[in-house]
């Protein structure tokens, strides 16, 4: 018999969701003017929309699957953990070469990413097991 998802990590794919979507909309919409609020000293606006669109493919999908069966889940997790594990490495590769003067928001950046690739991680152990 296989085992349900767990309520918390559809609740977390949902956080996922929200999170990602209110960070890519404007990142989409106006690049510049959203950077640069945020601290950054130079804005590619071609290289934030594609963020932007990675943001908005990886939220969605997160929404979409929301009722799926585990093995969905699996696959999502694998996608989350590489995603953000990249992330993190990119982030701490620029912080380190001191990219846009290490805005405050960069290094929140950082965290978040942090924060949701042990996120990830965590479930994908646990719902393996589960499976």
């Amino acid at each position: 018999m296989k085992k349900e998802v767990p309520k918390a990590l559809r609740n977390w794919f949902l956080v996922h969701f929200i999170v990602d979507v209110l960070f890519a909309v404007p990142l989409l919409a106006a690049p510049v003017y959203f950077l640069t609020a945020l601290g950054w000293q130079v804005v590619d606006p071609v290289a934030a929309r594609l963020v932007a669109a990675a943001l908005l493919g990886i939220g969605i999908e997160s929404l979409l699957s929301y009722k799926s069966p585990a093995e969905t889940y699996l696959g999502m997790l694998n996608l989350k953990i590489i995603w953000s594990l990249a992330a993190v490495a990119g982030l701490i590769l620029s912080l380190a070469g001191g990219a846009q003067g290490r805005p405050p928001a960069l290094w929140l950046l950082l965290f978040v990413f942090a924060a949701f690739n042990v996120l990830w991680i965590y479930w994908r152990i646990r719902l393996a097991r589960a499976v």
